[in-house]
């Protein structure tokens, strides 16, 4: 019989399911994210192997952008993860943002909506509390810069839609991508989200800026409102 305080190991598992040795030789993309979550924490807890424990942590937190979100102590507080484990988490999730940005040449001019999404998504997905930004482009698509404009609910009684054309101006932008996420995760437009677009479409053609589209973030997810017809006549 097991001791009771027995901590399972990774190397407790079959070779051929260890995550360690099934990434050296099928690559990381053939691991799931609960396999990837226990190369970094190597141990589990007495009775729970790593690859369980990192199950539970993506249950509990509601998978990758759950934890996130999540903050040093609340990763601190769950069994069998310290503050060593915590902070490997987190390092690792940061390292991977990091790495989604040091390509300018593929990020730096927008192309899709698709392309718009990605330079703020990983940010703007996890947040708490609405926020909403715009993104400046000068005539050839490239991004000039990313303007953090509101914070709040985006709703028309509360926007004012001359402050979004602000660092457009300032900057010399031909024209813009507007963003903004629901907190809720998810991204389906309401008719308010609707309303303000059309108010930012016609100011934008009134200040000859072309307003590309208003993109909803939410969690991994997002909604081009230019793709569904929403706002833009």
């Amino acid at each position: 019989m097991s001791e009771p305080n027995t901590t399972y190991r990774i190397t407790d598992l079959p070779e051929a399911e260890r995550p360690r040795e099934r990434l050296a030789r099928l690559g990381p993309r053939s691991l799931n994210d609960a396999e990837l979550l226990a190369i970094l924490l190597r141990a589990g807890t007495p009775g729970v192997n790593a690859v369980e424990v990192g199950r539970k942590l993506l249950k509990q937190f509601g998978d990758l952008p759950g934890l996130h979100r999540a903050d040093l102590a609340e990763l601190c507080e769950q069994p069998g993860i310290g503050l060593a484990k915590a902070a490997q988490i987190k390092a690792a999730i940061e390292l991977g943002h990091r790495l989604s940005t040091l390509a300018p040449e593929e990020r730096s001019t927008i192309h899709s909506p698709a392309d718009a999404a990605a330079l703020v998504q990983y940010e703007m997905g996890a947040l708490e509390q609405e926020e909403l930004r715009v993104i400046l482009l000068d005539i050839r698509n490239r991004v000039l810069y990313i303007d953090k404009v509101y914070k709040g609910s985006v709703n028309a009684s509360q926007v004012r839609v001359g402050e979004l054309f602000k660092g457009a101006i300032r900057r010399n932008a031909t024209q813009i991508v507007v963003v903004h996420n629901h907190p809720s995760g998810d991204p389906t437009p309401s008719p308010e989200d609707v309303a303000v677009t059309r108010g930012i479409v016609q100011a934008g053609k009134l200040l000859d800026i072309d307003v590309l589209d208003h993109l909803i973030i939410g969690g991994i997810k997002f909604v081009s409102l230019k793709e569904r017809g929403l706002g833009f006549g």
